[in-house]
C-alpha cells in the first residue's frame, strides 16, 4: 500500500469548498477523488490539510491519500493534469511514509489574503482580490495586528458553533505589506477555527476605515463573544500560501 502525497493549486471560485462533506460534487475534494478513483480502479479516499470555504483559493494546499495502484508518479500527474477542472491542478506528488496524515502532521499554516487599495478595481483581478477605495491606515491595521498575535482564545474570531472544541491557538504572525496600493495580508498560525483568517482580515480592515481602535481590538478579544463583532471579508482575496510540516 503507498501513501502519496500531492501538492495542490486550485481556483477556488466556483466551489463550495474544499470538503466534500456537506456539497458533494461542488467541492475540490470531490472533484479530486473522482478522478483518482477512476485512474485507479479502487474507492480512493483523499484527507486534505483542513477546510477552506467556499471561494477560497489555494497555492499549495497538502493532501494525501493510499492506493495500491503501481502506476508512475509522472503518469499519475499527466493523468490528473488531463482530466481534473482546468481550475484545479496537482503540481507535486510524492510516496511518503505511510503514517503521514495531511491534516494531524501540520504544524502550521499560512494563509494570504489580498486588497486591491485603488480607486477602481481592476477587471483582470476583480474574482481574486477584495477591492475598497476607502484609503486604508496600515499604520493602524499594524498595531491592531499585533494584539492579536501570541496565543489567545480566538472564540470571537470564530463561527464555529461547537462547544467542545477548543478555540485555544497560536498566531506566529500577521505581515502587512503594501506596493501600488496592493495590500498583502500574510498570517500564520498553529492551525485556524472556522472563517478565523476572514474575521481576523475584516477586523484589521475595520481597523484600517477607522472604525475599530487598538482598545476595540482588546475588548472583542477579551469578551470572547463572536456574535457582537466584526465583519467577516469576502472569500475570493484569501489563499491558502503553504502548510508547514
Amino acid at each position: 500500500m503507498r501513501n502519496l502525497k500531492m501538492t495542490i493549486q486550485y481556483d477556488g471560485s466556483r466551489y463550495k469548498g474544499w470538503q466534500k462533506q456537506k456539497y458533494g460534487e461542488s467541492t475540490i475534494q470531490y472533484k479530486i477523488e473522482n478522478i483518482l478513483s477512476k485512474m485507479t480502479g479502487e474507492n480512493i479516499q483523499v484527507i486534505g490539510c483542513g477546510r477552506t470555504d467556499a471561494g477560497v483559493h489555494a497555492e499549495n494546499y497538502i493532501a494525501n491519500f493510499h492506493t495500491e495502484c503501481e502506476l508512475t508518479i509522472n503518469t499519475m500527474l499527466d493523468y490528473l493534469y488531463e482530466f481534473l477542472p482546468e481550475d484545479i491542478v496537482v503540481k507535486e506528488m510524492e510516496d511518503v511514509h505511510e503514517r503521514f496524515h495531511a491534516r494531524y502532521n501540520a504544524k502550521s499554516k499560512t494563509y494570504v489574503y489580498r486588497i486591491d487599495n485603488n480607486k477602481f478595481r481592476d477587471v483582470f483581478t476583480r474574482k481574486y482580490i477584495y477591492h475598497t477605495d476607502e484609503q486604508l491606515n496600515l499604520k493602524e491595521m499594524k498595531k491592531a495586528a499585533e494584539i492579536l498575535i501570541g496565543t489567545h482564545d480566538f472564540k470571537s474570531f470564530t463561527n464555529l458553533k461547537s462547544n467542545n472544541k477548543s478555540t485555544i491557538r497560536t498566531l506566529n504572525y500577521i505581515n502587512i505589506l503594501e506596493k501600488d496600493n496592493i495590500i498583502e495580508m500574510e498570517l500564520n498560525a498553529n492551525g485556524f477555527l472556522l472563517n478565523m483568517v476572514r474575521i481576523i482580515v475584516g477586523t484589521l480592515l475595520e481597523a484600517g476605515k477607522g472604525k475599530l481602535s487598538t482598545v476595540d481590538i482588546q475588548k472583542i478579544l477579551r469578551e470572547k463573544k463572536r456574535e457582537e463583532y466584526g465583519p467577516i471579508a469576502y472569500s475570493k482575496g484569501l489563499y491558502l500560501k503553504n502548510v508547514q510540516y
